[in-house]
């Protein structure tokens, strides 16, 4: 069996739809017209100054160059030049935000900087230790995003001295949202990711209206929703990648839940910008059950990457993605558990991880429920071929599970969330009305 006659038959290049693997850079590209300038700007020119602390060029253009890092994708100068307004208002933001971390002396460990970074690769089923590798090609100091990782985490803190008491979520809280959801059951729930993008005037929403439009095509062209959440939401979800978990419609903005029920789950479908309370909201759906009925099966997994050398051409394939392929034909043969697997995927350099953790089954794309709903436990799928390489998968356990019932931690968990939330929009605008904030450079959209 060739590799060309694999692609063709439709076992091809549909691990980038896999929530197991690294997300699939979309291959589209912008115009990129060059700009005429009669004198560069200079990196530590003030952008503003907020509360004596200066905003530089060169903060502003070490932000957009992790946008482009992050997403994988071209990105034009055309579109860093339509995100700039935004990054400028996102990092006056931080400074108020950090300025306030300071002065309640509250210190954010290497500990729970590393954790974060951690919970990035995690999200986005990367290698661990592979960001600061890409930091390092693209020339990129790892700071800049330690520094945005530092405010998220500090201002998690500062809004935990805000609430006080209400930081606790006491049993009886817990018992009360326990007893809310068995009302609810038979009803639609969602499982939901966000990006918010704030509105500071609502009297002139027409350049975070622009912004959240860019996003929006970034996102549709491949960049991965838990990075961009991470670099540009503007709520407290944006630490967990923009999550907000399982959520009914009475828990939801009105127009998110018009939006949300017309929404096709679990592709990747990406909202238009939804005017809500604040500013702007951009979700995608990644899950629907009805509350109380939603059995499935709980999978743990094992994979092993075997990497092509050269980015895969059907047309032209290598003599090295041939011995690839048969390499992988030989391990579906003769591999019959799941410590093999382990064993096998660190010879062949780790590139992905050996256990990508456990997975539903009825939440993965369809091509990915072909693959796996027949396979029996303990034996090797097909290939599965993506551009970079070829990756076989082995269900270790299978487990049917309610998985619609939430445990108390969650519950816990979404009723702090909804809590820091609140406190969290109060104090920004406290912040911004009590801060001396000079603009120094003036662009279109500030």
């Amino acid at each position: 069996m060739s590799l060309r006659s694999i692609i063709l038959a439709g076992c091809a290049l549909i691990i980038a739809m896999l929530p197991l693997t690294d997300t699939t850079v979309a291959k589209a590209t912008e115009s990129n017209k060059p700009i005429t300038k009669t004198k560069p700007e200079p990196d530590d020119m003030i952008i503003a100054v907020v509360n004596s602390i200066p905003l530089t060029k060169r903060d502003v253009d070490s932000r957009g160059k992790l946008f482009a890092l992050s997403t994988g994708l071209p990105v034009s100068q055309e579109v860093m030049n339509r995100l700039r307004p935004q990054i400028v208002r996102q990092l006056i933001d931080e400074r108020l935000r950090t300025q306030e971390i300071l002065s309640r002396h509250i210190n954010t460990t290497p500990e729970q900087i590393s954790e974060a970074i951690s919970n990035i690769e995690r999200r986005n089923k990367l290698p661990q230790g592979s960001l600061r590798a890409h930091f390092k090609q693209d020339g990129l100091a790892l700071t800049t995003l330690i520094d945005q990782l530092r405010v998220q985490i500090g201002w998690i803190q500062v809004l935990r001295q805000e609430l006080g008491p209400r930081s606790r979520v006491s049993p009886a809280d817990i018992a009360q949202r326990q007893a809310a959801l068995k009302r609810e059951a038979g009803h639609v729930e969602y499982q939901i990711s966000e990006i918010f993008v704030k509105v500071n005037d609502p009297r002139q929403t027409k350049s975070e209206l622009a912004f959240a439009q860019t996003i929006i095509d970034q996102l549709r062209k491949g960049a991965p929703f838990p990075i961009v959440a991470t670099q540009f939401s503007q709520s407290q979800t944006a630490l967990n990648g923009g999550s907000l978990g399982w959520v009914q419609k009475d828990e939801l903005d009105p127009a998110v839940v018009k939006i949300v029920q017309k929404m096709p789950a679990g592709i990747g479908a990406i909202s238009n910008p939804i005017k809500v309370p604040g500013g702007f909201v951009i979700i995608t759906l990644n899950g629907k059950r009805v509350i109380g009925k939603e059995i499935g099966h709980l999978l743990s997994l094992r994979q092993i990457f075997l990497p092509f050398s050269t980015p895969l051409n059907p047309q032209h394939v290598t003599s090295q993605q041939e011995a690839t392929l048969q390499k992988a034909l030989h391990i579906a043969q003769t591999v019959r558990s799941c410590p093999e697997m382990e064993v096998l995927n660190k010879e062949e350099g780790g590139k992905r991880p050996s256990n990508p953790g456990k997975v539903v089954l009825e939440r993965l794309n369809p091509q990915m429920q072909d693959i796996l709903k027949n396979l029996p436990i303990g034996q090797v799928s097909r290939p599965v071929v993506s551009h970079d390489g070829i990756d076989l998968i082995m269900i270790c356990t299978k487990q049917d599970k309610n998985f619609s019932n939430r445990s108390p931690s969650e519950i816990a968990d979404q009723l702090m969330d909804e809590r820091v939330e609140q406190v969290a929009r109060q104090l920004d605008s406290d912040l911004h009305r009590r801060a001396m904030i000079e603009r120094r450079i003036k662009y279109k959209g500030i």
